[in-house]
C-alpha cells in the first residue's frame, strides 16, 4: 500500500488506539489535533506528528490524504463535513452523529466529496467476528432465529462527570458506547435485516452521586465530581427483525452480577447450529447436531490477538479503500442507520413501551 498521510481529529484516550494501529498498517501520522493543545502535542509528539493550531489548518495540511475523527459525539458532524469538504478520506468513530438528521447532513457531504468515509465499528473487524460471519455466510448455522449480545462490566463507567456521561454531548450512555457495538456486530452477521421494532429498558444508578463511585478502572481519568451523570449505565433492548429474527442486547457500564455467570459476547442461534464468541477472544464455540447427538466444537481463530488484530484489519480495509481496492467496512448508511435504531431504544425507554424504528 502506498503510503497515506493521516491526519487525527481528537486526540482522547483512544486516539493513540487509532495511531498505533494506523502506523501498524502503513499509514504515516502526519499531524494531530485537538482542541485541548496539550492532548495534540502529546500525541503528535508520541507518534512523530505535528500538532495543529485548528481543524482548518490539519486539513489543509499538504501531505493529509486521509483522517480520522474521534472527538466528542457532540462534534461528530462539524468535523466530518469540514473533512469531507475538503475531499479528505474519513474514518468515522461510532457513534456517526447525536441524530438522524445530523447523520443525514454527514451522508449528504460524502455524496458531494472527493473522499470516501468508512465507519469506525471495529468489532467486525475482530477474528472471531469474521470466522462466525464465515460460518453464517456459509450456510453452517442455517437460518438464524435469534442472537443475543452481551457487553456488561460490572464496574465501568468511562469518563464519569464527563461528556462521556453528558448527554447532550454524548447522545446517551452504555447504549451509544457499547451497545452500538454489540448492534452493529449481530446486524452485519445476520446480513442486515430491516429492524422493525424496538422494545427497551434502562437504569441509571451507579453513576450518580459521582462522589460515591468506585472503581478500580478509569477509562478517561478520575471521576469528575462537580459533572454530570444523565445518562443510562444499563440497558437492554429487544430488537425485531422482517423476516423473524430476534436480536437481544444486554448491555452495562455497571451493574451487580456475580463473576463468570454471564458470558460476554454474542450467542448465535440458527437452525442447524449454534455459535458463541467474544468479540476479542481467541475462539468460536459452535454446537451442531448429527445423527441425532449434539456435538461440541471449539475453534482457534487466527490471528489470535483479538483486540490489535481487529483495529489493523480494520485500517487495512480503509487502506484498500483509499486506494480503489475494496468496499468500506463499514459504510455511512449502516451508520445512519445505526443511528435510527438507537433513536428507537432511548423513545422505547423513556415510553416504556415498544416502538416502530422509523
Amino acid at each position: 500500500m502506498t503510503e497515506i498521510g493521516l491526519g487525527i481529529v481528537g486526540c482522547g484516550g483512544i486516539a493513540s488506539v487509532h495511531a498505533d494501529a494506523a502506523q501498524r498498517s502503513g499509514f504515516r501520522v502526519v499531524s494531530c489535533w485537538d482542541s485541548h493543545a496539550d492532548r495534540a502535542h502529546a500525541l503528535a509528539a508520541k507518534v512523530g506528528a505535528t500538532a495543529s493550531t485548528s481543524l482548518e489548518s490539519l486539513l489543509a495540511h499538504p501531505s493529509v490524504n486521509a483522517v480520522v475523527v474521534a472527538v466528542p459525539t457532540d462534534v461528530h458532524a462539524h468535523c466530518a463535513k469540514a473533512a469531507l469538504a475538503a475531499d479528505k478520506h474519513l474514518l468515522l468513530e461510532k457513534p456517526m452523529a447525536l441524530t438522524v438528521a445530523e447523520c443525514d447532513s454527514i451522508c449528504a457531504a460524502a455524496e458531494r466529496s472527493k473522499g470516501r468515509l468508512q465507519m469506525g465499528l471495529v468489532c467486525r473487524s475482530a477474528s472471531a467476528s469474521q470466522h462466525a460471519l464465515h460460518l453464517v455466510r456459509s450456510g453452517q448455522v442455517g437460518q438464524l432465529d435469534f442472537i443475543q449480545a452481551r457487553g456488561v462490566r460490572r464496574r465501568g463507567i468511562p469518563g464519569l462527570g464527563g461528556w462521556f456521561t453528558t448527554r447532550s454531548r454524548s447522545g446517551g450512555g452504555c447504549m451509544i458506547d457499547v451497545g452500538v457495538h454489540l448492534m452493529d456486530l449481530a446486524l452485519h452477521l445476520a446480513g442486515w435485516p430491516r429492524v422493525l421494532r424496538v422494545s427497551a429498558c434502562a437504569a441509571s444508578r451507579f453513576g450518580s452521586p459521582i462522589a460515591a463511585y468506585r472503581s478500580a478502572e478509569m477509562w478517561g481519568g478520575p471521576p469528575r465530581i462537580d459533572g454530570t451523570f444523565d445518562v443510562e449505565d444499563a440497558a437492554i433492548a429487544l430488537l425485531r427483525c422482517e423476516g423473524g429474527l430476534s436480536i437481544e442486547i444486554d448491555v452495562a457500564w455497571a451493574a451487580n452480577i456475580p463473576e463468570g455467570v454471564a458470558r460476554d459476547g454474542l450467542l448465535l442461534r440458527g437452525a442447524k447450529a449454534g455459535v458463541h464468541f467474544e468479540i476479542f477472544g481467541s475462539e468460536v464455540r459452535s454446537v451442531v447436531e448429527r445423527d441425532g447427538d449434539l456435538h461440541d466444537e471449539v475453534t482457534a481463530v487466527q490471528p489470535p490477538h483479538g483486540w490489535d488484530a481487529a483495529w489493523d484489519a480494520q485500517y487495512r480495509r480503509f487502506g484498500q479503500m483509499i486506494g480503489g481496492l475494496g468496499e468500506p467496512a463499514a459504510t455511512a448508511q449502516e451508520g445512519r442507520d445505526l443511528q435510527r435504531i438507537t433513536a428507537a431504544f432511548y423513545e422505547s425507554a423513556a415510553l416504556g413501551r415498544e416502538i416502530e424504528v422509523r
